[in-house]
């Protein structure tokens, strides 16, 4: 079994809890509240900043100009892509002024990402980026299978289905797997913890986005 593949299989009930939280079937039955979408995208703004700070750093830490670029492709479709999908829908729930601040699982989130590319071993930053892109692949090829007819959130549906983020998500799954294939056992262990965690808190960010979440006190 290939490194990534044991992957995939350990987060496979976060995986499942994932696509069977309220928010992600009542994205595919086209039923969310608008406001609760919202606040998703909102908060989603605020990650893909930090997350592409993140791909900078590791693409300033790759060992090779083709690693680099591949870092540098990466940040591009999180920045730059995702962040006109972003625009399209604040144009269409008339959202003039995005949120400023984190949530509390979008701030644990990015923090995670920020301190493990920043202090931990590259493989771990490696690791740790990983489950953005896979996990969104795979939830919206499955919203796409099941979506109902005439979704008002179909573009965002179609963006993460598309042949074009899967060939994304492809590379990054390629490189997570050269990578782990060029370094240890106890690190691989790492990578698997970095990459487990990134999952888990990829459930909170959906979480969060459902309840609207908010600083206490």
């Amino acid at each position: 079994m290939r490194f990534t593949d044991s992957l995939w299989q350990e987060v496979q009930p976060i995986y499942q809890a994932i696509l069977e939280h309220p928010f992600n079937q009542e994205l595919a039955q086209g039923s969310l509240p608008r406001e609760k979408f919202a606040f998703y995208l909102q908060q989603d703004a605020l990650y893909l900043a930090d997350f592409g700070r993140a791909l900078a750093l590791m693409g300033s830490r790759a060992t090779s100009p083709e690693r680099m670029l591949d870092f540098v492709k990466f940040a591009e479709t999180a920045v730059v892509v995702e962040r006109a999908l972003h625009e399209e829908y604040f144009r269409f729930f008339e959202i003039s002024q995005p949120a400023t601040r984190q949530s509390p699982s979008c701030f644990a989130y990015t923090n995670f990402v920020l301190a493990t590319t920043a202090h931990r071993t590259y493989e771990e930053g490696v690791a740790c980026l990983l489950p953005c892109f896979w996990v969104y692949r795979e939830v919206g090829q499955y919203v796409h299978r099941v979506a109902a007819a005439g979704n008002p959130y179909q573009k965002w549906i179609d963006t993460y289905a598309s042949p074009q983020f899967a060939a994304v998500v492809d590379k990054a799954i390629a490189l997570c797997e050269e990578t782990a294939q060029a370094t240890t056992a106890a690190v691989r262990q790492a990578m698997a913890e970095a990459f487990v965690a990134s999952t888990r808190l990829e459930w909170m960010f959906w979480d969060s986005a459902y309840r609207m979440e908010a600083w206490l006190p």
